[in-house]
């Protein structure tokens, strides 16, 4: 008899078989997963949240007691909400090495000196097996104006030590440096409030 009972039965049953069937899936995947390495991530897009989400994973590594390096290639300021947070952190260096944004600056040689000392430093991270996880905030913007050329780029990313983890942020990855990465997410824009007017606000741009 189709009663509401039998109907919510049977929903339950098919429920049960598809999560069943979901859960083989998922078990399989996980067991054929087995290598064990780090990890160079790209946040690119031209949506809002890049660099959001690359500090919410540095919340994570550094929950897991792992040490962390920060360097931000645009940025020119030390009164964000994420550095004030993060400052005082364990096990996390933060550097804060740009002139601003380049409409700003309008000095293209500067912000070329400024990025190719900030690439220096980041070098020598990406030689230290005691860092785990570098955080390279609007890096993707020294390659968009070459002020460093991908072939360096993509050498030294791909000499780093074998458990390093490297998060990229910023728009219009280069196609070179996505051939070389292990996950990649694209943010895509579809409303921001500064279009309509609406000012950058603190805690939440900043």
């Amino acid at each position: 008899m189709n009663t509401p009972e039998n109907k919510l039965n049977l929903a339950n049953e098919r429920h049960l078989a598809r999560m069943q069937l979901k859960k083989a899936v998922v078990d399989a995947s996980i067991n054929a997963a087995q290598t064990t390495r780090g990890l160079l991530l790209i946040n690119t897009g031209n949506g809002k949240g890049k660099s959001t989400a690359a500090f919410g994973l540095l919340a994570r590594s550094l929950g897991h007691g792992m040490k962390a390096v920060v360097v931000q290639f645009i940025k020119g300021r030390s009164d964000t909400g994420e550095e004030a947070f993060f400052r005082n952190a364990e096990n996390l260096t933060w550097h804060v090495m740009g002139d601003g944004f380049t409409w700003e600056t309008q000095d293209a040689e500067r912000d070329k000196q400024s990025a190719r000392a900030a690439w220096l430093l980041v070098c020598d991270y990406l030689q230290d097996e005691t860092i785990d996880l570098i955080i390279l905030d609007e890096f993707t913007y020294a390659l968009k104006y070459q002020w460093l050329t991908i072939e360096e780029v993509t050498t030294a990313l791909e000499s780093r030590p074998i458990m390093q983890h490297v998060v990229v942020t910023g728009r219009a990855a280069p196609d070179a440096l996505i051939a070389i990465a292990d996950t990649v997410s694209e943010i895509n824009l579809v409303k921001h409030a500064f279009k309509d007017g609406v000012q950058a606000m603190p805690g939440i741009e900043w």
